[in-house]
This record gives C-alpha cells, structure tokens and sequence, in this order.
C-alpha cells in the first residue's frame, strides 16, 4: 500500500484525473438526434409514421385552403364566394379594426394604442432577464400601469380624456385586457393564498384552503355566472361593480386558486432544514419567506405557472357567455355584414383567432423554456 501511494498519485486521484483530462464527447448531430428520438424502437417508427401519415393528409388541403386558393385582396365579398375560392383574408384585413378595438370610438382609439404600448414595454422589459432596474419595472408594471390603463381607458374629464362606457370596448384589446388582469393579479393572490393554506394559524388556514378548493372545484363559467349575478347583490346599488369588472374579478379570483396549487407545489419542495437554518440564524419568519423560501419555490414552478398562464389566456374566450364583447364576439359579429358573406368567412375568421391565440400561447411556452435553461445553467454553474 505504501508503495503504492510512494510509486504516484493514489488510485482514486488517478482515475479522477484520467476522467478530469478526457475530453467529452462531441454532441450528437441531427440526423442521429432524430433517429434517437424519432426512429429508437418499434413504438416510436410507428408513431412517427403515423403522425407523417396524418400531416401528409391533413397539410395539403390546409394549404390550399390558407394560402394557395385565399383571397387576399378584395373590396367586398364577392371574390370570396367565387367558386373554389379559399380563406378570405381580405375580409379580415377589412374588418381589422374592429376586430382590434371593438365599438371603441375611432377618434379615442390611440388611447388603447398607447396602453398596448406601454404595456408591451413593459413586459418585454420585464422578461429580459438581464435588463437593468428591473424592480422598478415590477413597481411600474403591477402598480403604475393598472392606474394609467385604467385613466386612459375609461377616461378622464378632468384631464381631458373623455369617458367610453364599457359597453363600447370589444376585440382583441378586451381580450388581452382581461388575459392581463387575471395574470397580473393572480400570481400575488396566489402566493399569498398558498401561503396561507400552510399557516400555522387554523382560522387562516381553513379559509385559504377552503377559497382554493371551492373555485377549483367550479366550472370557471359557473365563476363568471356568479360573479355577473351575484356581485351587485353584495354592495349598494351606486356601488355595483361595472359590467365589465365583474366578469374580471371572477377570472382573477378563479386563476388565482389554480395558480396557489402551483405555488403550494414549490413551496412544499424546499427542505424544511433551509428554514430552521434561518431561524436559528435570527431572520424573521417574512425574510426567510421573502429571501430564501420564495424565490426558489417560484424556480421550481415555472412550467405550472406558466401553463396556468396559457390556460387563463385561452380561457378569456369564456366572458363572452356573460355578455362581454371579446375577440371572438367581435367575428361572430362581423360575419354577419352582408357584404362580406359567404361560405368560407366564418372558417377565415376562426382560423384568424386560432393563428393569434397560438402565437401568443406558443411564445409563452418558449419562454418558458428558455427561462428553465438559465436556470438550470446556473445551478449547474
């Protein structure tokens, strides 16, 4: 043994330095990712060949009917009713603005223009990870934003903003709006709703867990049923919630007891050692919460928070039961112009919500998976 150690290094220094000196071998390129992923065993040809099948009889008459056979320019529709005529583009390029802003009046219309552009600033400003005074972009967002939207909105006499009633607002600016309101106000909610179901305190306990179960345990359309119906009878009459905000409130609160189940699952992830560490360490149980137990809970649950995200999103389509005129209200009712009817408007029309629906839901998606590797780089890291 002495001459072992006395003739080199020991063995296990060897063997680590042998594996420390190897170098790693080169990725796998494409051809042979797919034949992994794609061509590995019988199941997996199978469902690829099936799925090659089904996108061979499916994507060609898509295309025929999208681009190949669409009508992309026309005054009215008459060219859209044309024999083997295909999607009718121009009927949605003719119809845009009302599909954009709704019965919002025309000369007021930059004020959701300026909103959708503050509100996209701020989101993108948010999202980059490496951008700069990104707590003030936080403050400015969850709290300035929702003020000067609301101002620019619904208006303002006093500042010179005159006031558009809710009834006008429609399209796809209703749509983001109540997509935006449920995300923004159900990630707070919701960390505070999971963090009560873990209380210590009974009497909180009881209610968080009890509020949580009770809306995931709804239908969401019930939510906005009762959130139309019954929200008025809670508060004197000069009081009532506007026709719009109630149908808002119940998307809020109904995301918001998704998103604490969410939050629950990454809280219950930290080892309980990391908190009595804290404690013994003299932190308040509100800075252990805030510097050690949230941020890497959150970390954890970025696909659920995320998905939920995608879900409320593809969910706003339900306020229209209620009487709210969201985007897809807005094609339902511009299909109805006689001037542009024919066979293939209404399909032109949905197949323009699924396209815009996608791009949104399928960016949040790649978002978050890019934000899934930086933070896997830096743990690995």
């Amino acid at each position: 043994m002495a001459g072992g150690v006395a003739g080199g290094e020991p063995p296990f220094l060897r063997a680590g330095h042998a594996a420390e000196g190897r170098a790693p071998p080169p990725p796998p390129g494409l051809a042979a990712t797919l034949r992994k992923n794609l061509l590995g065993s019988w199941g997996s040809c199978l469902i690829t060949l099936t799925g090659l099948a089904l996108i061979g009889l499916a994507l060609p008459p898509l295309l025929r009917f999208l681009v190949l056979d669409a009508v992309f320019i026309a005054p009215d529709g008459a060219a859209c009713r044309a024999p083997g005529a295909g999607a009718c583009w121009a009927f949605i390029a003719a119809k845009l603005p009302y599909l954009v802003y709704g019965a919002y009046p025309l000369g007021e219309r930059w004020r959701v223009d300026t909103t959708l552009v503050l509100g996209g600033v701020l989101i993108v400003w948010l999202l980059w990870l490496d951008a700069p005074w990104r707590r003030a972009a936080t403050i400015l967002f969850f709290v300035a934003f929702p003020l000067a939207a609301f101002v620019l909105l619904y208006g303002a006499p006093p500042l010179g903003l005159v006031r558009v009633e809710t009834n006008l607002w429609g399209g796809i600016f209703v749509s983001l709006l109540v997509a935006l309101v449920g995300i923004v106000v159900s990630l707070p909610l919701g960390i505070l709703l999971a963090l009560g179901r873990r209380s210590r305190l009974p009497v909180l306990s009881l209610a968080c867990t009890s509020f949580i179960e009770i809306l995931r345990g709804v239908p969401m359309i019930t939510v906005l049923f009762m959130a139309n119906t019954m929200l008025p009878l809670f508060v004197p009459e000069t009081l009532a919630p506007d026709r719009l905000l109630r149908p808002l409130i119940g998307v809020a609160l109904f995301a918001s007891a998704y998103m604490a189940e969410v939050v629950r699952g990454g809280l219950q992830a930290i080892p309980a050692g990391q908190i009595e560490a804290a404690q013994a360490l003299g932190l308040h149980m509100l800075t252990i919460q805030r510097r050690i137990v949230l941020p890497q809970a959150l970390r954890h649950v970025v696909p659920g928070i995320v998905n939920t995200f995608i879900g409320l999103f593809k969910d706003t389509t339900l306020v229209a039961v209620v009487g709210i005129f969201d985007f897809l209200r807005t094609i339902e009712s511009a299909r109805l112009d006689p001037a542009w009817a024919g066979p293939t408007i209404s399909a032109t029309g949905y197949a323009f919500a699924a396209l815009f629906y996608f791009t949104f839901c399928f960016g949040m998606s790649r978002y978050s998976l890019f934000v899934e590797g930086r933070l896997a780089f830096g743990r690995r890291s």
